[in-house]
């Protein structure tokens, strides 16, 4: 029975992995498609929907980490799922003066890149047991970049955005109702600015450096230790993000 758990469980997060992997595969695919034909203020009309989806979908991940299915500690993937869906619907969507600034373009490739190395990670090692070693390359390599352009394009469109929040009233609750209860969109989103923005620099000053230096340590290793990292065998000390864009820490198996 436990086997055939097993089993299952691994087809169904290959599936899951591979299905998302396409979704952002064709957010980044319009993305360069729009960036051709009509310039940057154009990526979003072009992405919208598929972005809305395959982000939408990683609300998954939490269920996943909810009934064990995944080791991914729920602290670390609820806020960052949280926020994405906060740009994705909560800024972007609700606020269309927000959809031609040059930020989407950056935040979009950004996350798309990311979440294609990351679903192709996690799909071949659910998918085949393992996962090539250009590919771990890729994941362990990449945040150099993609993250310091992710976060900026995050904190830069709230910014973008709060003028228009505030002036909208948008999805603000004012009292009195029968709720007796009040909310102020505006005031949520300065809240969201004001974690944003020292998570940003404890992030860039303390979790990046640690990180870079795992990744140098790691490629440090023998071929055979980077080939068995790849896998799935939990026999021999495994280097994994504590979150779904976490640090790089070492667990033993």
């Amino acid at each position: 029975m436990a086997g055939f758990l097993s089993t299952l469980r691994r087809i169904y997060l290959s599936l899951y992995n591979w299905t998302v992997f396409v979704g952002w595969f064709q957010v980044l695919y319009f993305a360069v498609k729009a960036l051709r034909e009509g310039g940057p203020t154009t990526v979003y009309g072009f992405v919208e929907r598929p972005l809305q989806l395959a982000q939408t979908a990683a609300v998954m991940e939490i269920l996943h980490g909810l009934v064990g299915l995944v080791r991914s500690p729920i602290s670390a993937t609820l806020p960052q799922i949280g926020s994405r869906l906060f740009l994705t619907w909560g800024i972007l969507w609700s606020f269309p003066e927000t959809r031609a600034h040059i930020l989407v373009t950056s935040l979009v490739i950004s996350w798309s890149i990311t979440e294609i190395i990351r679903y192709s990670f996690f799909g071949m090692k659910e998918a085949f047991g393992f996962a090539p070693s250009w590919l771990l390359w890729l994941r362990y390599s990449t945040f150099l970049i993609l993250y310091p352009t992710g976060i900026t394009s995050e904190v830069g469109l709230i910014c973008v955005a709060v003028p228009y929040i505030k002036a909208s009233e948008k999805y603000c609750i004012r009292m009195p109702n029968k709720w007796n209860f009040s909310f102020d969109y505006f005031s949520a989103s300065i809240l969201a600015l004001a974690i944003y923005i020292p998570g940003m620099f404890i992030c860039i000053f303390f979790v990046y450096p640690s990180q870079a230096m795992c990744r140098k340590k790691l490629f440090s290793l023998s071929s055979d230790h980077i080939t068995n990292i790849g896998r799935k065998s939990t026999h021999v000390p495994v280097y994994a993000w504590a979150a779904q864009e976490g640090s790089l820490q070492v667990k033993d198996g």
